[in-house]
């Protein structure tokens, strides 16, 4: 799935609760966190020609962030950055693991390529996840997945009175939110 659709569905995860802002951006960016590992794709285009290509993409993608270890250092991180320790650190496992589900069932490469997904890492490399129905990365699914999550995002916005936005920027946020609730309101 697309890192778009995995940091909506991060949000999704923590909008229900009661969580200060900062714990929701958390959880929202451990949607997301498993593909630091894809960061790699830039070594990996600036050194394709030379003598000595780095292929720290081709190599490491769905290896570093993907797995146990990962998620397990992440949940950490989100205790100790957060006020609502074991909420913030259960969210933030779950919004990791759907990442991990995400890529599972929707991330085949246009070459037909199943991601494995080495879930026991470090701790062990005899397991690896993957599921022969996988579909392709542009697939019909992943886009209305990320179109009914979409939905919910502004429904959550139009109900709460926060949105995805204000992650960047609060005073953006209620200018977001006020305008959604202004628009939406006309049509009850």
């Amino acid at each position: 799935m697309s890192p778009i659709t995995h940091f909506f569905i991060g949000w999704l995860v923590a909008t229900p609760s009661k969580l200060t802002p900062k714990e929701r951006a958390i959880i929202a960016f451990a949607g997301v966190m498993p593909d630091l590992d894809a960061a790699g794709i830039i070594a990996e285009v600036l050194t394709k020609n030379s003598d000595h290509p780095l292929l720290w993409w081709s190599d490491y993608h769905h290896i570093l962030g993907h797995n146990i270890g990962f998620a397990l250092l992440v949940t950490i991180l989100a205790v100790i950055f957060s006020t609502h320790h074991l909420l913030t650190a259960l969210l933030t496992f779950i919004s990791f693991h759907l990442h991990l589900l995400g890529d599972l069932v929707g991330s085949k490469g246009p070459d037909g390529y199943q991601w494995p997904i080495p879930y026991l890492l470090p701790f062990s490399s005899s397991w690896q996840l993957v599921w022969s129905g996988q579909w392709q990365l542009n697939a019909w699914q992943n886009f209305l997945i990320t179109g009914i999550v979409m939905i919910f995002i502004f429904f959550l916005a139009y109900k709460r009175g926060y949105s995805i936005v204000g992650i960047f920027s609060l005073s953006a946020d209620k200018i977001f939110v006020d305008t959604l609730r202004k628009r939406f309101s006309q049509i009850h």
